[in-house]
């Protein structure tokens, strides 16, 4: 009975010295309720009724996301913004014994260091200074939680709340600032196809140009060929007529026989060499000489000139200045002269 009662006092003893701290945690000893050590992850011993735990610290980071505070900014516009603050215990003992409550002192120490950071601020600045805001409030924070033996790691302003007619006035400017951005972006695409049609057009002339430069080109090579063609055939003609010794009543023949080919065409009018003119004047008037003298001879068989002759078109020419015109003009009042002095002599007989 004795040796049970002993088992069980070492029993409760040894669970009494023997405390077993778990990873990541540190435990506060009191030694006759005086700070004496801290117990680390493992085995640690203490003295019966001597030594107590007087807290389990744990030295993992922990997150502490407090509710939005209102703030004001520079502007005199109240917002509400709220923080998530990363935090972790590297000293358990002034964990313990320097703060009464370390979440809720980190807490209020976190809403009023944003306060006096967002004063500074205006109100749009606010809005795009988050990273700046984030900086200093973490290394402010450090700095006072050094004496809790709390390390700050990391500070975010998750949410800033503007009042709602501020809410408003940023809608309709987001709105606003879309329209633009898409009449933009109308504009350059309107701009953009007027300019490709205008090149496209611009191309297009530029082809039909080249196209009617070349198309010129080819006529007028064409011209110049068919030029030199009839010269080459021309001058070939008047070799082989030089070569032959042709005599000067054939050319004139020729000449003649040329200018009825021309007078029976539709020509309305009709260039000659002033020599060949001279020609028909003195074939004209020398017929027209021996008609007179054969009237002369027989007065009753006299006739009109005939028309039909080749000669008379020449004579009848649109052009009275020329000088086979005058020739034949003379011509014809000679004979005219003529017929009115028989019929004179006639009359004066009977």
């Amino acid at each position: 009975m004795i040796a049970v009662i002993v088992i069980v006092v070492v029993l409760i003893l040894l669970l009494v010295t023997i405390r077993i701290v778990p990873e990541s945690n540190e435990v506060i000893v009191e030694r006759l309720g005086k700070y004496n050590r801290t117990l680390h992850a493992g085995i640690n011993l203490m003295i019966p009724f001597i030594e107590s735990a007087r807290s389990r610290v744990s030295l993992k980071e922990a997150v502490l996301d407090f509710p939005p505070q209102p703030v004001i900014t520079k502007d005199n516009v109240t917002m509400m913004i709220d923080s998530v603050v990363y935090m972790k215990v590297f000293d358990s003992m002034l964990y313990t014994y320097k703060i009464m409550n370390p979440r809720q002192g980190v807490e209020t120490l976190s809403a009023t260091t944003l306060r006096n950071l967002v004063g500074a601020l205006t109100f749009d600045e606010t809005l795009t200074s988050r990273d700046t805001i984030n900086a200093k409030l973490q290394t402010e924070l450090d700095e006072a939680t050094d004496a809790w033996g709390i390390k700050i790691t990391r500070v975010e302003v998750k949410n800033i709340q503007p009042p709602k007619d501020i809410q408003e006035v940023m809608t309709k400017q987001m709105r606003a600032e879309r329209e633009k951005r898409q009449a933009i972006t109308e504009a350059e695409a309107h701009k953009q196809s007027v300019v490709t049609t205008a090149e496209g057009d611009k191309a297009a002339k530029v082809l039909a140009a080249q196209a009617e430069a070349e198309a010129a080109v080819a006529r007028a090579e064409g011209e110049a060929k068919a030029i030199e063609l009839r010269a080459n055939a021309e001058a070939a003609a008047l070799r082989t007529l030089t070569e032959a010794n042709v005599s000067p009543e054939v050319i004139r023949l020729k000449s003649f026989e040329a200018i009825q080919g021309v007078a029976n065409g539709n020509a309305t009018k009709i260039f000659m060499p002033t020599e060949l003119l001279d020609e028909v004047s003195r074939s004209e008037i020398l017929g027209e000489g021996i008609k007179s003298g054969f009237s002369e001879a027989a007065p009753k068989m006299a006739r009109p000139a005939d028309l039909s002759d080749k000669h008379m078109d020449i004579a009848r020419s649109p052009r009275p200045d020329s000088s086979i015109h005058k020739k034949a003009a003379a011509a014809s009042r000679l004979m005219q002269y003529e017929e009115e002095s028989r019929d004179t002599k006639e009359t004066g007989n009977y």
